[in-house]
């Protein structure tokens, strides 16, 4: 659990970052770097003594993050998920051991779940184009909604192959591979000798180290508005990750219709406006905002007291925001 000092448990925050310099030596500095890289901003910050050391660890970062969306986008017909996707329902398509090893992870997260957290939920979900405002009819919705379930992946440690037991299965990593690309650019930086920076991609964040002995501050934004931040608080060693529905959305008939899909429905959840997680690793942060995001503020906040390692700020419909006890002011 991350303990926050008293008169900080008020402020909360996981996207925008408020830079609080401390007083550097004369031949160090504070580098950023940004691009546009799985679909969203991805943003890198770091403290290095070695301005051309420290450009370089961006730019490995960069690398790192293109390499995980060639290997993993469900958008490029040559990934490896792409090839799953295309094949294993027919026949076990062997796989690389970090492609299996997300997968492994990203079922035992749904069994954590209890299946609010499911990767198949692109069986329905590929049925929605958000750009172009489409979505399925209740008829499309319960054709597709049998093949998802995360027991139809079978996983098989010989070979590290997959394969669907449904004919109908299609797997998605949008839940969980950002978070999962973020520590990946995090342990690149720690390899490279940084003890202090920040990498963030979309909702996703990770922070080692602090500001020159100050913690950095993160902020998360207002459901409504993304100039406003509804809490701040600061953050040191740790990973944070914010899932809100106003991330890929559009209206119709007074229906949001968003991207945060209910396994068991195959339908937009509606339960909260957004959710944040503080914990270790922002590959659990990431699959842990989805999960709180469809079980609903009193399921969801139940199973993040049970796991003893995370914490989660909840935006309601109302504007009304829930924490859990690790944040809860005195």
């Amino acid at each position: 659990m991350i303990t926050l000092p008293a008169r900080v448990r008020r402020a909360l925050c996981a996207s925008l970052l408020f830079v609080m310099p401390g007083v550097p030596p004369a031949h160090a500095e504070w580098l950023f770097g940004e691009q546009a890289i799985m679909g969203t901003r991805c943003a890198v910050e770091l403290w290095s003594e070695d301005r051309a050391r420290g450009q370089a660890a961006i730019e490995a970062v960069f690398t790192e993050f293109r390499r995980i969306d060639a290997a993993m986008s469900t958008f490029r017909p040559t990934s490896e998920l792409a090839r799953v996707n295309a094949a294993a329902a027919h026949t076990p398509v062997p796989v690389s051991r970090e492609l299996y090893d997300l997968l492994a992870t990203s079922i035992e997260y749904s069994r954590i779940t209890r299946g609010a957290f499911d990767i198949t939920y692109a069986s329905v979900g590929y049925l929605y184009d958000y750009r172009r405002h489409v979505h399925p009819d209740d008829a499309a919705i319960a054709a597709a909604l049998p093949a998802i379930d995360y027991r139809h992946i079978e996983l098989q440690p010989a070979g590290t192959a997959v394969r669907f037991t449904h004919p109908d299965v299609r797997i998605d990593l949008g839940g969980i591979g950002k978070g999962y690309a973020v520590d990946r650019g995090i342990a690149v930086l720690q390899a490279a000798g940084i003890e202090r920076a920040m990498v963030n991609a979309g909702g996703d964040t990770r922070i080692i180290g602090d500001r020159l002995g100050r913690p950095w501050v993160v902020g998360i934004r207002h459901p409504d508005d993304e100039h406003r931040v509804v809490l701040r608080m600061p953050v040191t060693d740790a990973a944070m990750s914010t899932s809100g529905d106003y991330e890929r959305f559009f209206e119709e008939g007074g229906v949001r219709y968003h991207h945060i899909l209910d396994p068991r429905t195959g339908k937009s959840a509606s339960k909260v406006r957004s959710v944040t997680i503080i914990g270790p690793t922002a590959t659990r942060t990431d699959a842990l905002t989805k999960s709180i995001f469809v079980l609903g503020p009193e399921e969801g906040l139940a199973l993040i007291e049970s796991l003893g390692d995370v914490d989660a700020v909840v935006v309601m419909p109302s504007g009304k925001v829930l924490y859990s006890r690790g944040l809860t002011p005195p």
